[in-house]
């Protein structure tokens, strides 16, 4: 008999943000309700559907900060599922495997959570065998794979394991393993979880990454989906990716070269939101907008930041559209640029200075100092603002230097131009 399943992964249930950016209370609201949202999109696909089994492949909270309000959210969800006699089977990830909720929640009868041990479960009146192994602590250094068991004779063999595969930027190197291991052990179907970027690695057998179903800050930008997949009475599979987010971080770049008036760029970044707004089907489209180019108004921007925001937060109101943030990337027009003047001679020797070994030296010793401070902190946002690596955290200082040096001569700028309109 046929047999359908929907795949999915990485929901951090709950998560907090991570987004320092976050000022506005109703965006705070919308996107701290988003993770709980998705998942319930993940429940009403599986009951439209009218799907076998729901498979989550680790990571379903947000480890130790969990609290039980989300047990309980967790808990109704996964009732309505085996009220309509849908199997949910679930593998704990490295957030998992930290939560307390792992060992207190008490699950539906019709959930399966896999143990740290290889288990099998055979499928009560259909030829399917769903096999599973759990993170039993938050690291996982060597490959799980041995610990599965062997395929089910004469049944379609599905596999749930969270795993860095043979790694990914931006994800810690968990249970690794090759994608060829994979399709040697001799499964039907492999639903991993941990990278959040949706990636089929595989077909026939078919090695599924899901990707998460809800981005929660800029760097988890695009849709965010679940897999439908339909098992056809040959063996045949047929997987259907599916939007479950509810609100979509994007990045949206707005030229504003050569613009010199304030209604000219609100209408460039009012066109580029509606653009971006048409091709985004999520309920919210939540946008950090860069804006570049060479422009007269630079030095405006850059000493009245909430300028463009105000403008562009007019544009998106009425689309469930909402401004994250705003990126300066815009740069004076030579021509408007001050070429005499003390406020010229500050703008030299401020960048003759950063170019200075000395001072290159200094950035370096100044970010050895901010690494020791991050290394006290709790969670990973602060790293993740910062860099990931010594070469982002590098380029992340010396980004925040020139920023710097740029508002500086805007500030300057503005007094001395106020001046001479006196």
């Amino acid at each position: 008999m046929p047999f359908r399943f929907v795949h999915t992964a990485d929901i951090h249930l709950d998560s907090p943000l991570r987004s320092l950016a976050l000022r506005d209370r109703e965006l705070e609201d919308l996107i701290g309700r988003a993770t709980r949202q998705a998942f319930e999109n993940i429940v009403e696909l599986c009951l439209e559907e009218q799907v076998d089994a729901l498979m989550i492949a680790g990571d379903l909270y947000d480890g130790g900060q969990t609290s039980m309000k989300t047990a309980l959210f967790l808990a109704g969800q996964l009732k309505r599922l085996d009220n309509a006699g849908v199997r949910t089977f679930i593998v704990r990830g490295n957030h998992d495997a930290e939560s307390r909720i792992t060992r207190e929640l008490v699950l539906p009868e019709g959930v399966k959570a896999f143990g740290g041990r290889g288990e099998t479960v055979e499928i009560e009146g259909s030829d399917v065998a769903v096999h599973g192994v759990s993170f039993a602590k938050p690291k996982a250094p060597d490959s799980l794979v041995p610990k599965f068991k062997r395929p089910v004779a004469d049944a379609f063999n599905i596999g749930l394991l969270h795993t860095s595969l043979a790694g990914a930027r931006e994800h810690d190197p968990y249970a690794p393993c090759a994608v060829r291991d994979l399709v040697d052990h001799g499964f039907d179907y492999w639903c991993l979880g941990h990278v959040h970027k949706r990636e089929v690695h595989h077909e026939n057998p078919y090695v599924v990454m899901p990707g998460m179903p809800q981005g929660r800050y800029i760097d988890e930008a695009g849709p965010k989906s679940a897999t439908l997949v339909h098992v056809a009475d040959d063996g045949a599979v047929e997987c259907t990716e599916r939007p479950v987010n509810v609100a979509q971080f994007e990045r949206v770049p707005v030229d504003l070269s050569g613009v010199d008036d304030r209604r000219d760029m609100a209408d460039r970044i009012g066109a580029a939101l509606e653009r971006k707004r048409e091709r985004v089907d999520a309920d919210h489209l939540v946008v950090r907008l860069e804006l570049c180019g060479a422009t007269p108004l630079d030095w405006r921007l850059r000493r009245d930041p909430d300028l463009a925001r105000a403008e562009a937060e007019f544009r998106a109101s009425g689309s469930r559209t909402w401004i994250e943030k705003i990126e300066l990337e815009t740069v004076p027009e030579e021509a408007n640029a001050p070429s005499a003047g003390p406020v010229a001679e500050l703008a030299a020797a401020m960048s003759e200075l950063a170019a200075d070994p000395e001072f290159r030296q200094t950035e370096k010793d100044l970010t050895d100092e901010i690494e020791k401070a991050l290394q006290g902190l709790p969670g990973g946002g602060a790293w993740d603002a910062f860099g990931a690596t010594e070469a982002d955290r590098a380029e992340t200082l010396a980004r925040l230097a020139a920023e710097g040096r740029r508002a500086v001569v805007a500030h300057l700028r503005g007094e001395t131009v106020e001046e001479s309109a006196e």
